[in-house]
């Protein structure tokens, strides 16, 4: 063997100082990728399927709970929130806007929440809801795959999940990706 073959690197050695390069470089592509990547909407198992069955009771002080069945026969919203989320706050004078222009009816599931303090934070920012259910487990929530407040899900009138929005949505969020959901749904209903 001469030395000249000595110091030629074999195929796997080759490939063994380009593996590095080539991990490196893919991370580097992934990470600019989601540096840059403004599409933040969240998919969801749910969409497209019908909505759990749950029946849950009136925050103490309402009248009338929420069920599956409330959610059957049109197209409707559906609004995950509690008085200690912060974020909640942000979005309510948008689903009272949205409530007073009475174009879809707006129910919401309170999570794990003091009644009190419910009623209270309703009193001070405005109540959007045609009717409240008091998940105080927690379960119903977890059922719809809520893992963040607020979530906001727009319901056809079959009752199946159309569309979910993690987070408070603003008012070009409304405009832009929630009503135009409800007016297609509305639209096809309607037919």
């Amino acid at each position: 063997m001469s030395v000249s073959e000595e110091r030629t690197p074999s195929w796997r050695g080759r490939l063994v100082l380009l593996l590095p390069a080539a991990v490196f470089g893919g991370l580097a592509v992934a990470f600019y990728w989601g540096l840059w990547n403004k599409d933040d909407r969240l998919p969801s198992a749910l969409i497209g399927r019908p909505i759990p069955e749950f029946n849950l009771p009136p925050i103490v002080g309402r009248q009338i709970g929420l069920s599956s069945a409330d959610l059957q026969g049109q197209v409707s919203i559906v609004n995950v929130w509690a008085s200690w989320c912060v974020p909640c706050r942000v979005e309510m004078p948008l689903l009272v806007e949205l409530a007073e222009d009475s174009s879809v009816p707006i129910y919401g599931i309170n999570y794990k929440d003091d009644a009190d303090e419910a009623l209270a934070f309703l009193a001070e920012l405005g109540d959007p809801y045609a009717r409240i259910g008091a998940d105080r487990s927690g379960r119903v929530a977890i059922d719809w795959g809520v893992y963040g407040l607020p979530e906001t899900f727009v319901i056809d009138a079959d009752g199946r999940i159309a569309y979910k929005h993690v987070g408070p949505f603003d008012r070009r969020s409304l405009e832009e990706d929630i009503l135009p959901v409800v007016q297609r749904l509305q639209a096809e209903a309607d037919t």
